[in-house]
């Protein structure tokens, strides 16, 4: 059976709107997959202010904006379908939305993008809000990836993927993901002290010294302490870790160094809670693979110090194509929408710690009967 669908993913670093047209093959039970096109729409300097303060809107206007994003996203969406030709091709939309609240004690993740405009705007199916029924089953809702991992990425052991948060994977027996710590959103917030989007390369970082009492402060978080399954919200990034760099007075290059060092001190942390966990059972002299996506992939100086420092492990990093690693999470969002049209279970409760699997996500019927 093949399915044709577009994802659509917002994710923390507010760089723009993902979005991936994909061909899906399933065969007694096994996925194929091929991203036909794909492209990221930038967001205006509007539409950034909008949703970093989206937070601190009363409920009447959050309410109001999730309706004009949701709008928002059908016409990008249209707009991609017109510039790639593909009109009367795809079946489905799932959009992920953009993340504001997320409070899994209190069952509670809020996603920006309200999927009746989508569909009004496509007039197709569209799928959105697929976290919250994994939260209404006690689970973190997050990460919600592996179900795509795992059918359709199985080569390797682990999956990395670098967006404004770090969140990773491990595909043994039962599956397991976790999001690790802050990532892209707060490098970006240090390169934007000196005028830049985000750290080419890591150039920056590179040139940078590390302050290792600031980084010992990073790793000894709560946070980092605590157990899988666990996920947390941007705030982790933008309210804690970037405030406590900013009070500590380092310089730019030495901060963003710092952080690289964090981020990949925290990876390998995670890798031996999961290589050493009771629930995951491991041989610990085999050579593995972790697989890189997001943008920090493209921090070479950041790749450069996890290779350094996973080798340890024995643990190989592999950073894919550039069309996976930009759009492999717009990608999975448009399978997830798959399997939900399909009425498949397309959220693991071992990854979320939900009291079951979850088919998530709410279906608006775009089009005439």
């Amino acid at each position: 059976m093949i399915y044709r669908a577009i994802g659509v993913m917002s994710g923390s670093s507010l760089d723009g709107l993902d979005i991936a047209f994909v061909e899906f093959q399933e065969n007694a039970g096994s996925w194929s997959y091929e991203i036909k096109e794909a492209d990221c729409y930038p967001y205006t300097d509007a539409w950034i202010k909008k949703l970093k303060t989206a937070v601190s809107l009363n409920a009447l206007g959050y309410q109001v904006l999730h309706v004009t994003y949701g709008h928002y996203i059908g016409q990008q969406v249209n707009k991609f379908i017109d510039e790639k030709k593909l009109n009367y091709q795809a079946a489905i939309i799932s959009s992920h939305g953009h993340t504001t609240f997320h409070l899994p004690s209190k069952k509670m993740t809020a996603q920006l993008g309200d999927g009746a405009a989508i569909a009004a705007e496509t007039q197709l199916p569209v799928v959105s809000d697929l976290r919250s029924l994994d939260l209404a089953f006690g689970g973190q809702g997050a990460p919600i990836v592996p179900i795509g991992e795992k059918l359709l990425l199985g080569d390797s052991d682990y999956f990395l993927n670098l967006g404004g948060i770090a969140n990773i994977s491990s595909k043994a027996e039962p599956y397991v993901a976790f999001d690790v710590c802050a990532a892209n959103r707060v490098l970006n917030m240090l390169a934007a002290e000196v005028g830049k989007d985000y750290d080419d390369g890591g150039r920056l970082a590179k040139t940078g010294t590390i302050d290792q009492e600031v980084l010992n402060s990073l790793n000894g978080l709560d946070y980092y302490k605590k157990h899988f399954p666990k996920s947390l919200a941007n705030e982790f990034g933008t309210d804690i870790i970037y405030p406590m760099i900013r009070r500590s007075g380092i310089h730019v290059n030495d901060a963003l160094k710092t952080y690289v060092e964090h981020i990949v001190f925290q990876i390998s942390e995670a890798i031996k809670r999961v290589q050493g966990s009771a629930i995951v059972k491991q041989a610990t002299n085999a050579q593995r693979s972790i697989l890189v996506t997001g943008g920090g992939a493209f921090n070479d100086f950041l790749i450069e110090q996890l290779r350094e420092k996973l080798t340890e492990l024995s643990v190989e990093v592999i950073v894919p194509d550039e069309n996976l690693v930009k759009y492999k999470e717009a990608m999975i969002m448009a399978f997830m929408g798959v399997l939900r049209w399909r009425q498949e279970y397309n959220v693991l409760s071992s990854v979320t710690g939900a009291s079951r699997d979850n088919i998530g996500g709410a279906l608006w019927i775009g089009q005439e009967a």
